[in-house]
């Protein structure tokens, strides 16, 4: 995992946010595990894990979608 000072990267900090489960539950619409995919609709994504019907079983804490925000906020870095 990145420090604050490093920038973050989808394989290292974001793809392991996402559980086996999560990727399985959402393959209909994104795949989690798909640095593309994910990039794509970053946006959605981001909206789902505030609102919290993402992950359907139980809502990330407010820490992990900072992450995620972060990852988007510096341009989504592979």
């Amino acid at each position: 995992m990145s420090t604050v000072d490093e920038p973050l990267s989808f394989e290292s900090d974001i793809k392991p946010l996402f559980r086996d489960r999560d990727r399985g539950a959402m393959k209909f619409f994104v795949d989690l595990w798909s640095y593309d995919d994910v990039a794509r609709e970053s946006d959605e994504i981001l909206d789902r894990l505030r609102d919290g019907s993402m992950p359907c079983d139980g809502a990330w804490d407010d820490a992990r979608i900072a992450l995620f925000q972060r990852w988007v906020d510096e341009g989504k870095a592979v």
